[in-house]
């Protein structure tokens, strides 16, 4: 890698290079993990057909209080975006980790995903 190269730039050379493999059919949906320096969102998308099953982050209402460190809002949103994904029918989910590293707040989005019941 360049020096020039910033990071965003390289985590979005490896999101389009996963995203070339991983996709979302209706019987295993794809959840998409976005993190900024301040929020976290997390998506259910069915990528043949183009919709959006289910999604929470950090800035929705009921959890913008959300007490606790970032990595503690990141499971509440895994646990919030899980439910919502089992109200929709869906229960099995391939992973998409938007090109960050599984670790601190994405590993524990997943893992609250996990334990609330959507299985990777």
């Amino acid at each position: 890698m360049k020096a020039s190269k910033t990071g965003r730039a390289a985590r979005i050379r490896r999101h389009e290079r996963v995203r070339k493999v991983v996709s979302g059919t209706p019987e295993r949906p794809r959840l998409a993990v976005y993190r900024s320096l301040t929020h976290i969102y997390a998506q259910v998308i069915d990528d043949e057909r183009g919709h959006t099953l289910a999604a929470s982050s950090t800035i929705e209402k009921a959890l913008k209080g959300a007490n606790g460190n970032k990595s503690a809002q990141a499971k509440a949103v895994g646990t919030a975006v899980a439910k919502k994904a089992i109200d929709a029918g869906v229960t099995k989910v391939v992973f998409d980790r938007g090109g960050n590293r599984y670790h601190g707040r994405v590993k524990a989005l997943a893992e609250a995903a996990r334990e609330a019941g959507l299985q990777f």
